[in-house]
């Protein structure tokens, strides 16, 4: 059995599938395509009008145990066969005991009996409330304490996950799994029912104390600050102070999944992420405490070791900040849920050849394309109120974008990890320059020239004279860094395409293309430079 699994180039984390590094080009699916091989249909064509090469499809709980103990895995079969006709890989997201932090995809009989599977106390004494923060919405969820509750969750992702190996094993269709969905709780920092209180008024296990006091320097600084000057022992507030609700919330949620991500691994190792709603600055409650966003990455890296990737749900305008923040700890970028406006081909782009990710997926990509909507949106974390949001994706160029990357991807996982694979975006102009041994490259993505302000160039070492390139919206300049041989040129300039591992020149560039390398739509170059005194 060759199974997917995660490898080291150049110390950079990358998915490898039968024993080829693999670029994770996909598309999330609405929540409700994948529980139906029908309408998944339409889901398919589209991916292959985007050029993607994989989807995000969720499993959910009450579909494959819709009685306990008595397992259909009849549509997970029916999306890996769908899967294959269409050439596509698939990473399943577990919807189990938490979707967006609420308990949507449990199954009847573990909503029904909230004696046994319990309830999460927003409010103490209370299993149900409306979000007075969070525009009044109806909200309930299963407690992350109810040992009961975590049991049966990881007893069905075993069965899943045993089934997946059975039926998949060989042919590896499914290349990665997501346990559970943005959890977490809302409402408040911390659970509030006796119960928790209890808990939270108990000793903190020494080696969890021990592990945050000796791993604080990548911490964000509230949270490093109450480390520092907590107890060294005692109960949650004693040792974590002002962020104290939060770590335990965060402490919990983490063991919890790390219960469910275990049994699964038992069975079939595949590599398995987790996914946050991002705090965006907020108290915690507004943006579901204890999930795995990176202020509490620490507590997760401690908790949650079966956790191959932390991965940011991004749909906010400081999208690169976001990305940062989420490569800290040696955690590899995966970004499975991210906007579908007119910056998606472009940041596919970036992610790629600036953070070396693993992987990208638009949510809802059915739709890209189309005007957007914010009237769910808006209620998830979404800010709508970002003006990219006005200016669709240009579907033919995304396509363009994203099978290009699948073509160079070859190539460019080989360089994974090294300064050989760069890229420069118009949402840091600052950062303009890309520099490699002898020679740099200066990207302009704002000019009279140039129509388009969604600019970005990708740019891929391929020896120490010559790259690929693939630019829109800008104007590429290359430069010598060489003293003894500070001018340069251009020797060939070659517009055309990499298909099954050879590039295919469609037209020689020269003249006017050379002196200005200006390009206003997606095009890949490739570039041989010299250098002279």
């Amino acid at each position: 059995m060759r199974m997917p699994y995660l490898k080291e180039i150049n110390g950079k984390k990358v998915l490898s599938v039968h024993d080829k590094p693999f670029l994770v080009l996909a598309g999330e699916v609405h929540n409700s395509a994948s529980s139906s091989i029908e309408c998944m249909e339409a889901a398919w064509e589209k991916a292959i009008s985007l050029g993607m090469n994989s989807l995000l499809l969720p499993v959910t709980w009450e579909n494959i145990e819709p009685e306990e103990g008595i397992f259909d895995f009849t549509l997970v079969d029916q999306l890996i066969e769908q899967a294959r006709k269409y050439n596509k890989k698939i990473v399943f997201l577990w919807f189990g005991a938490w979707k967006n932090a609420q308990c949507y995809y449990a199954p009847s009989w573990v909503k029904k009996d909230v004696t046994r599977f319990r309830r999460a106390e927003v409010k103490k004494g209370h299993n149900f409330t409306n979000l007075e923060d969070f525009y009044g919405m109806p909200y309930t969820t299963l407690s992350y304490l109810c040992e009961e509750t975590k049991k049966s969750d990881a007893r069905a992702f075993k069965e899943l996950m045993k089934h997946i190996k059975d039926f998949d094993g060989e042919e590896n269709t499914v290349i990665m799994m997501q346990v559970e969905n943005e959890p977490g709780l809302q409402g408040a920092a911390r659970e509030n029912s006796d119960h928790a209180d209890e808990i939270f008024k108990s000793e903190v296990p020494q080696e969890f104390v021990a592990f945050m006091k000796s791993n604080s320097d990548s911490m964000a600084e509230d949270v490093k600050k109450a480390v520092k000057f907590g107890a060294y022992d005692g109960n949650w507030s004693e040792v974590f102070g002002a962020v104290a609700e939060e770590v335990f919330s965060a402490y919990h949620v983490a063991t919890y999944i790390n219960t469910v991500a275990s049994e699964g691994k038992k069975e079939y190792a595949l590599p398995l992420a987790v996914n946050c709603w991002l705090d965006k600055g907020q108290k915690p409650g507004l943006y579901p405490s204890g999930g795995p966003v990176s202020r509490m990455m620490e507590v997760w890296k401690f908790c949650a070791p079966e956790i191959d990737v932390i991965a940011p749900d991004i749909y906010v305008p400081n999208f690169m900040d976001v990305c940062d923040d989420y490569i800290k700890l040696n955690n590899p970028l995966f970004i499975p849920e991210t906007v579908t406006h007119a910056y998606a081909g472009p940041r596919q782009l970036y992610v790629v050849g600036h953070y070396h990710a693993l992987g990208y997926a638009p949510f809802g990509f059915e739709g890209m394309g189309e005007e957007f909507s914010a009237i769910d949106s808006y209620l998830f974390g979404v800010e709508t109120a970002d003006p990219l949001f006005e200016v669709p994706q240009d579907v033919h160029e995304y396509h363009w974008i994203t099978k290009t990357l699948d073509d160079l991807s070859p190539l460019l996982l080989t360089k994974y990890g090294t300064t050989d694979l760069q890229a420069i975006s118009c949402e840091r102009k600052d950062d303009d320059i890309m520099l490699f041994g002898e020679y740099g490259i200066k990207v302009m993505t704002e000019s009279q020239m140039i129509s388009r302000r969604d600019g970005v160039c990708l740019a891929l070492k391929i020896a120490e004279d010559e790259f690929y390139l693939i630019a829109n919206g800008c104007i590429i300049h290359p430069f010598s860094l060489s003293k003894e041989k500070p001018y340069s040129g251009i020797l060939s300039l070659e517009e055309g395409s990499y298909e099954d591992g050879v590039w295919k020149a469609h037209r020689r560039l020269n003249g006017d293309e050379v002196a200005i390398m200006r390009y206003e739509k997606p095009t890949l170059l490739r570039m041989k430079v010299y250098s002279y005194n």
